[in-house]
């Protein structure tokens, strides 16, 4: 773990390019090595039995911890200035994660906006096992409201899945510290590290699917929880380990820290591209709606301290919407690709 002073010295661009790359660590290589193996072998018994005691800080099995995907970890912690990173099979691995860690039989979760298809199914399911949940807009309508004795998480995706919409993210965590110290996650999948850091906000996690921007060419699946130490940890040990969603192998976290070097330059072109877009769309008398959080900007005055730009994904509506419109212009695009994922230039 590096310190938060020490991170604060380095710029994004800096942690993506240059952090924890020493060649000299790896015979001069500038790119480091992929330890591509699922078990680290000792000398002695003894050294292998004192290794085990502590198996989320030594290399003892790569369903626990391996040096290609630390590298990625680190990383991943020093730009959401977050103490710690455990990365994951995908983003629902990372999810689930927090979920089946910090939640028990009887407990309550509040969540706000619109929020990711699977995420819904997951928190639904889990009312299998006597944990319940309120949905609260974007706005934080009647969030007192939804707060309850057995609340233990608010868990917010900003912006949100679909419309985009936005939520103040300072309010809700002043809004849980008030109520006893709720645990708040937040999926920072659309805006990344660079343009949204929500732990200096106040959360206590940041979730990510890395399989999006930061990944960035469609070619690997991972997640990850960046918080402080003691939580992750506890995350570590139980949502982790105990459910093996492991990240699929070096490789994986290789391809990963690949995309981590450009991330910066292609977030800018991401943003560039959609206002790009934005612009042309609104010409046309066709569509009903865009949904962009740079659209509503001037009307949330606090999206200039929490975000620092915008990334490409957007939607819209179309007037005449029905499935032969929409398939129609969907089949006529050239550009585009028809598919599930989004964050590849």
């Amino acid at each position: 773990m590096r310190k938060k002073g020490l991170i604060m010295q380095y710029t994004d661009e800096e942690i993506c390019t240059q952090f924890w790359d020493d060649p000299s660590q790896y015979h001069g290589s500038v790119s480091p090595p992929i330890y591509q193996t699922s078990l680290f072998a000792f000398k002695s018994f003894k050294e292998f039995t004192e290794a085990q005691k502590l198996e989320r800080e030594n290399y003892v099995y790569s369903r626990g911890v391996n040096p290609t995907v630390q590298i990625l970890e680190q990383k991943l912690a020093a730009l959401e200035r977050g103490e710690k990173c455990k990365c994951f099979s995908s983003g629902m691995g990372a999810i689930s994660a927090v979920f089946h860690t910090l939640l028990r039989s009887g407990d309550h979760v509040v969540v706000i906006n619109n929020i990711y298809g699977p995420t819904t199914e997951l928190i639904h399911y889990l009312s299998k096992f006597h944990i319940s949940y309120s949905v609260v807009d974007h706005q934080l309508t009647n969030i007192y409201e939804a707060i309850q004795e057995n609340t233990k998480l608010i868990y917010v995706e900003s912006p949100g899945t679909m419309l985009m919409k936005v939520v103040d993210l300072q309010a809700v965590t002043k809004i849980a510290k008030e109520q006893g110290g709720i645990v708040t996650a937040i999926d920072n999948t659309w805006s990344t590290p660079i343009f949204q850091k929500p732990l200096t906000l106040g959360f206590d996690l940041s979730i990510h699917s890395l399989t999006k921007y930061i990944g960035g060419h469609s070619d690997v699946i991972g997640g990850a929880v960046i918080g402080d130490q003691d939580l992750v940890d506890e995350i570590f040990q139980y949502g982790y380990q105990l459910n093996g969603a492991v990240l699929g192998g070096a490789h994986d976290a290789y391809l990963i820290n690949r995309g981590l070097r450009t991330l910066p330059i292609r977030l800018k072109q991401h943003q560039e591209n959609a206002l790009n877009v934005i612009e042309y769309l609104q010409t046309k008398v066709e569509v009903a709606s865009i949904y962009h959080p740079s659209l509503v900007k001037k009307d949330s005055p606090y999206l200039d301290k929490q975000m620092k730009g915008f990334t490409g994904l957007l939607s819209f509506e179309l007037k005449e919407a029905n499935f032969l419109s929409v398939s129609r212009f969907i089949d006529a695009l050239s550009l585009f690709k028809i598919g599930v994922s989004w964050g590849r230039i």
